[in-house]
Formats: structure tokens, C-alpha cells, sequence
């Protein structure tokens, strides 16, 4: 999530009041996930194991409950709950409207339909010639670009699955993000593209997906992608193009598949894939599956 306009240091600290090791004026430009900080945005980090990945990263700023060594050309906001500071910045810089307000600042381009019984959020774009079936619903700051069809009872843009465990009960991490649907997309029915924590979750252009899908957040899906139904796909995943998903895969957080990868029905997903053909719980080259199946059989 990027600011209206920059901020600065001392003036991020007072809004969640903490303190911080820097030059006062040092600028501040939005917030992320680790996976997409850019120089400028602030990233939050609550436990050791994870210190050195987010003094590391491209992010310019490092929201942690620990005072520790600053990086050359960074600076440290320190406080005793980052995961809830994290929430305040957000929620102070975006407001979460969740249908209640009168809806506003929408666009819709000519020579597109859309059903009477869709739903929109605010500060939605909708290009040309899009066709939005019934019961759809397209939440707070989607965009979408031209020639896209959404078929009915699909909801884009829902809040993002991630939480944390906090005095027996579950915490959210809210979702400021967006959702962001290429040219000449087609989205089947039934299916929830949930937006990004921080950044957008994006279809790229030229893909389709059928029905009954299910996008994680801040997952990016690449161009001329095929999505057969049932496939579930965790936030923060990386889908290259021209990518062919059979149904019922299961794909874990944060992992990459090259393009011109085909998984077969069932996969498993849980770790990075270089391009091929897989199948298997546990995917697998679809061909070492098979010489694997041969050797069991002949024992």
C-alpha cells in the first residue's frame, strides 16, 4: 500500500507511538509483506527467525519488537506488537468500507453490462466491454480491465486468510490491499479471489478460470494461465505464464511455478517447480511418477 503522499519517520512513530532510530524526516512511502516491499515502504517483523529477512530486504524502514542494529540507509520504528502496529498504519492511511457506506467513486467503461444484482464496493474500476454476471460481488478498490467476464456468485476481493494466534484466539492481519484483473480475463462461477494484505492480488491478462476456484492473497496469476475448477491456491504465490492448473490442486504459500508448467488433477503443491508436467500428492514429474507406479507393480 502506498501513501496519498510521503510521510515521514517521526510522524509514522507518533501515529502508533513508538519510537524510532533514524533521522526524524526520514521518508516513508507505504507499507508491504516482505515478499513485495519496495525501497520507502515499511515492513513489520515479531519474531528472531525472521530479523535478518526483513533487515535485508528492499524495505527502508523495519516495524520490530527488538532494538537491534540499524542498516546503513534504513531506519527502526520499535515497538512491543508490530502485527498490531502494522493493522493501526494501515487502518489510519486506509478506510474499510466492507459495503457499509454509499457506494461512490465508481467506473465502469462503456459497452459494459452489469447484472442489477451484482455487488461493488467503492473506488472500483471496471474497463470496457465487460460483462458481470448476477450475485457477483467486487469488493473495495478493484480494478478491472477490458473484455473481462465474471460469471455469477463470484466474489473478488474478499478479506485476505492470514491471521495470528493471540491469547487463544485468532488476530487478523487486515487486508488494505486490492485486486487487480487484466484485459480479456474470464473468472467461472463460484469463485473468490481474496485481495492483497498490503499490495494486489492480479490476474494477468488472457487467462481463464473456471468455476469454484480459490486465490490467496497477493498471489499473482500470469498470462494465458488455465484454471480448471476445485484448485485452491494460498496467498503469496507466483503462477508464470501460460501455466495449465488441472482440478483439485492444492498449492502452498509462496511458492513459484515456471511457465509452461502443466499440473495434472490433484497435485499437491509444496515447494517451487521449474517447468514440466507433475502429478502426485506430493507433486512429482508426471514421468517419475509413472516409472515409479511400473517398479511397484513388478515387485
Amino acid at each position: 500500500m502506498k501513501f496519498h503522499q510521503p510521510q515521514t519517520l517521526h510522524s509514522i512513530a507518533e501515529i502508533i507511538g513508538v519510537r524510532y532510530i533514524g533521522n526524524s524526516d526520514f521518508p516513508v512511502f507505504g507499507t508491504n509483506e516482505i515478499h513485495r516491499v519496495t525501497p520507502g515502504d515499511i515492513v513489520f517483523v515479531n519474531h528472531p527467525k525472521y530479523y535478518d529477512k526483513a533487515l535485508d530486504s528492499a524495505a527502508t524502514v523495519i516495524l520490530i519488537d527488538k532494538e537491534v542494529e540499524c542498516p546503513e540507509g534504513k531506519a527502526l520504528l520499535i515497538s512491543d506488537d508490530p502485527f498490531r502496529d502494522f493493522n493501526l498504519i494501515n487502518l489510519h492511511f486506509t478506510k474499510l468500507n466492507n459495503f457499509r457506506d454509499e457506494l461512490h467513486n465508481v467506473e465502469i467503461g462503456e459497452g459494459s453490462f452489469i447484472h442489477p444484482t451484482a455487488v461493488l464496493g467503492n473506488d472500483v474500476k471496471i474497463g470496457k466491454n465487460c460483462h458481470i454476471f448476477p450475485n457477483v460481488v467486487i469488493g473495495d478498490r478493484t480494478v478491472i480491465g477490458d473484455h473481462v467476464i465474471i460469471q455469477a456468485n463470484t466474489v473478488i476481493g474478499g478479506d485476505a486468510f492470514y491471521y495470528r494466534k493471540l491469547n487463544g484466539n485468532f488476530d487478523r492481519l487486515v487486508s488494505v490491499g486490492n485486486v487487480v484483473i487484466e484485459n480479456q480475463v474470464e473468472i467461472g462461477n463460484g469463485c473468490t479471489i481474496d485481495r492483497g494484505v498490503t499490495d494486489a492480488t492480479i490476474i494477468r491478462e488472457g487467462s481463464v478460470l473456471d468455476n469454484q476456484i480459490q486465490i490467496g492473497h497477493d498471489t499473482i496469476i500470469g498470462k494465458k494461465c488455465l484454471i480448471a475448477s476445485q484448485t485452491g491456491i494460498a496467498g503469496c504465490c507466483i503462477i508464470e505464464d501460460e501455466v495449465t492448473i488441472w482440478g483439485q490442486v492444492g498449492m502452498a504459500s509462496g511458492v513459484r511455478v515456471e511457465s509452461g508448467t502443466v499440473l495434472l488433477a490433484k497435485c499437491g503443491v509444496n515447494r517451487d517447480l521449474k517447468k514440466g508436467t507433475y502429478f502426485g500428492t506430493i507433486a512429482e514429474e508426471f514421468r517419475d511418477y509413472l516409472r515409479k507406479e511400473v517398479k511397484l507393480k513388478n515387485l
